[in-house]
């Protein structure tokens, strides 16, 4: 149907429709179907007549696309495509199809040649590149959200994002559900409460503090009784205990809501998919073996999905949307302060733990012993425990009915991030 576009609309009528479009006075999906036009199709328009609105004509774009290329970027084009054959077919790589739309980027990237999807599919096409899509599931993408900070959706993904690495990495990730931006993501070799509780630190700090966060069923998010063996006997019931994570967001006023199955979890699931299939593909084209550099690959991918990839569901750029929602004042997010009596973010962001103070005025603690001058006897302190990755060190505050007894460092090593 695009092909006869031209038959059926005059370039003043298409030049208004995409400047009602600009002006967010008409939705792109209401658009394509006044056009007739498949999504790929009708941005292609769009960036046209961004480019030169004056000068737009449906008959110069009709044309442009058809454009013979040159032998250097067919060479290139058909290059790449076999580094695509080689890695689908690598039972050491996770991936199963190709991935034109990467292909189309590192042509721009690597070697500063534009050229359409479209051409890339022919070639692909003619060239036994091909392997035909199976049907999708439907899913329901709905933004249910109207404001940024409504509700962040917070996940983990266990994946051998490096397949030449010979192990697995977890992708640590907060996406806003309203604009669909990625507001935190990070690769760590082991999954800790201490892991996720920095997450909620780069967030709040950041961005401040939300209405909502969504997760889980995790262990780390949520105790399930009857599922998490710590208490054997039952006593406590399902959400009676309060796992770390959760604690640092009750500090914060941030209520806690859990999903009940990866499909009510979707809306999280679907970045790490678009994000699997392109670190993957960039990890064992550049031979990453290290999570350092899996690192580099993984901002690079996130800058790329926040600031310049349209959203498949609101089909804006996640920064955009955000961004437009705060300068129209659409925001639930609140500035981040500490309630008294509490006097750092490290007694916000931190592990808790209470321990009994004895005779001596001493607590223990993995091991270790901390005498507390102004420590009541026989009384419980809570111990709130910030770990610093760069220094090796952690901090201990010791409270007591919301006074600062007294602050202690020990190594990290010796609080154990495992045990919490």
């Amino acid at each position: 149907m695009a092909a006869q576009l031209h038959k059926r609309f005059s370039d003043e009528e298409v030049r208004r429709l995409m400047e009602s479009y600009e002006l967010n006075e008409i939705k792109a999906d209401y658009l394509m179907q006044i056009l007739g036009l498949k999504k790929t199709r009708f941005f292609e328009l769009v960036n046209i007549y961004r480019s030169n609105p004056g000068d737009f004509s449906i008959r110069y774009a009709r044309s442009s696309s058809n454009r013979a290329i040159s032998s250097t970027i067919e060479k290139n084009i058909l290059k790449e495509l076999k580094v695509e054959r080689k890695m689908t077919g690598d039972p050491e790589i996770p991936l199963k199809r190709y991935n034109y739309s990467y292909i189309k980027n590192l042509l721009h990237e690597k070697y500063h040649q534009e050229v359409s999807l479209p051409t890339i599919i022919d070639r692909a096409k003619k060239n036994g590149f091909y392997i035909q899509r199976r049907k999708k599931r439907i899913h329901d993408r709905e933004v249910l959200t109207n404001y940024v900070g409504e509700l962040i959706q917070h996940d983990s993904s266990f994946h051998k994002w490096a397949p030449y690495s010979g192990e697995k990495w977890y992708l640590i990730t907060s996406i806003d559900d309203y604009s669909r931006m990625l507001l935190y993501a990070e690769f760590v070799k082991k999954e800790t409460s201490w892991a996720h509780i920095l997450a909620l630190q780069s967030v709040l700090l950041s961005y401040g503090i939300p209405l909502k966060y969504y997760a889980d069923s995790h262990s780390i998010f949520r105790f399930v009784q009857g599922r998490d063996s710590i208490w054997r006997d039952h006593k406590k019931v399902t959400d009676e205990v309060v796992p770390q994570w959760k604690q640092v967001l009750y500090d914060c006023n941030v209520k806690v809501t859990h999903s009940l199955s990866p499909q009510a979890h979707g809306k999280v699931e679907r970045p790490y998919g678009w994000m699997q299939d392109r670190i993957v593909r960039t990890c064992a084209r550049e031979n990453i073996h290290d999570i350092e550099n899996g690192k580099d690959i993984l901002r690079h991918e996130v800058n790329r999905y926040n600031y310049h990839q349209l959203h498949s569901t609101t089909l804006e750029i996640p920064w955009v949307r955000f961004q437009r929602a705060l300068e129209e004042k659409r925001s639930l997010f609140r500035e981040f302060s500490i309630k008294p009596p509490y006097q750092s973010p490290k007694d916000i962001f931190c592990l808790r733990a209470w321990r009994t103070v004895d005779r001596y005025r001493k607590v223990s603690f993995n091991n270790m012993q901390f005498k507390l001058s102004d420590a009541p006897i026989m009384e419980r302190v809570e111990l709130r425990i910030s770990p610093d990755e760069q220094t090796g060190m952690a901090e201990i505050r010791f409270w007591y009915r919301d006074k600062l007894l007294d602050v202690k460092n020990i190594k990290n090593d010796d609080v154990n991030l495992l045990r919490f």
